[in-house]
């Protein structure tokens, strides 16, 4: 039988987000213990949570009573699709043998970018839809609401992510899930560390520091780390307050983009000389945005300049425009937990830096999804960072160690 009410796993058995969740969640057992990810000859998944074999008075009860967290990311060799199967298929296994209720935490959640369809009924945004907009999904799927139906149909009760920026994502699974979704949002993470922990606390006394939103879509977020930085800093001595920036961006092509200040902007691009700049973003895939926007900084006399961002998809285009001077330093979480290799870094090693966001989630787990009224881990992240980041030494208090 399984000990501890809340038992945690990941959709394969080797998933180090899986791992360090279930570690902070206090469970003594490896997640490769307590479930089995049995494959047929016939390349079906088939999980088995591990129970007694001795034991033939609780058949197919194993889990009665028992909260099952299942953590999914997309880490490691299993593509978004077959982990999302997989994810339907522990659900079944955890309901199918008694389990009281199951939680998904999925950081980076799966087919959000299909979050709307080719009619009006498909998917509320938070714009109006131009002819060209339904186009674009015409023919397609409304994956978003259908990966919902499945997971609730799989046995899935509550649903915990990451910095999800889709209105229409948040009012399907708020609806499916009934209020159950738990949409985590870092801004107060991002302020922790910048006022506390980065090098950007020393800052110049006469200059301070500017927040800057790449684009229109980016602006409340970015707005939400600029005011929570400026919360967390109100007791410190800084010379300057901290200000905001927004930009403005206008697609010449599939892949041009121009960025100009926006008119509504409180700072002007005139008064940026000599400061560090925050530049902050939801998620990067090509980083061809990031790029036009720090230009334009540098070029208005930006003396440095940080791009902090949740989602980073490491594809070797990312990291080819990205290698540039005109971005300085790079802040990220492990949301992608591939990030963390070496090898996805390549060659932007020297200049990011990873906020691992395990101890966040489970205090965030523990707190606002399980009620339980239990201490938080303090502070609520650690960093990962390579030693060719000439600020690896002034980190080492934050590094995580192996467990």
């Amino acid at each position: 039988m399984f000990t501890g009410k809340y038992i945690v796993v990941g959709t394969v058995s080797d998933d180090p987000l899986a791992i360090d969740i279930a570690h902070y969640m206090r469970q003594e057992a490896d997640i490769s213990d307590i479930l089995a990810h049995k494959q047929f000859a016939n390349s079906e998944f088939c999980p088995r949570f591990i129970t007694d074999e001795s034991d033939f008075e609780h058949i197919g009860h194993g889990l009665d009573g028992k909260t099952v967290i299942i953590v999914s990311s997309c880490s490691g060799e299993h593509t978004r699709n077959a982990r999302a199967m997989r994810t339907f298929l522990i659900a079944r296994a955890a309901k199918d043998n008694g389990a009281a209720q199951v939680i998904l935490v999925e950081p980076d959640l799966f087919y959000s970018a299909q979050d709307r369809g080719p009619r009006p009924e498909y998917g509320r945004v938070a714009f109006q839809r131009p002819p060209k907009d339904y186009k674009k999904f015409d023919g397609q799927p409304w994956s978003c609401k259908l990966y919902a139906q499945l997971l609730k149909d799989s046995g899935v009760d509550k649903v915990l992510t990451v910095h999800n920026h889709s209105v229409a994502v948040a009012e399907v699974f708020n609806d499916m899930f009934d209020g159950q979704f738990f949409n985590l949002q870092p801004a107060h993470l991002y302020a922790s560390y910048l006022a506390n922990h980065s090098s950007l606390a020393q800052l110049d006394s006469e200059k301070g520091l500017v927040f800057c939103a790449p684009d229109k879509g980016a602006t409340p977020f970015a707005n939400s780390v600029f005011e929570a930085f400026t919360r967390e800093t109100e007791t410190m001595l800084l010379g300057s307050k901290p200000r905001f920036l927004i930009m403005s961006k206008e697609r010449a092509g599939e892949r041009k983009v121009t960025i100009t200040a926006a008119e509504n902007s409180p700072t002007k691009l005139e008064e940026l000389a000599g400061c560090e700049v925050v530049v902050i973003d939801d998620m990067v895939r090509t980083g061809g945005t990031i790029v036009e926007c720090c230009r334009r900084l540098k070029a208005a006399g930006a003396a440095k300049i940080l791009f902090v961002v949740t989602h980073f998809y490491s594809s070797d285009e990312v990291k080819e425009n990205l290698n540039v001077n005109v971005v300085d330093e790079i802040i990220t979480t492990n949301t992608l937990p591939s990030i963390l290799n070496r090898d996805m870094q390549g060659r932007l090693r020297h200049k990011m830096l990873v906020l691992k966001i395990e101890r966040w989630i489970v205090n965030e787990l523990r707190r606002e999804v399980l009620g339980l009224d239990l201490p938080a881990y303090r502070p609520p992240y650690t960093v990962d960072i390579s030693r060719k980041n000439p600020y690896w030494s002034e980190n080492q208090e934050l590094v995580d160690r192996p467990l």
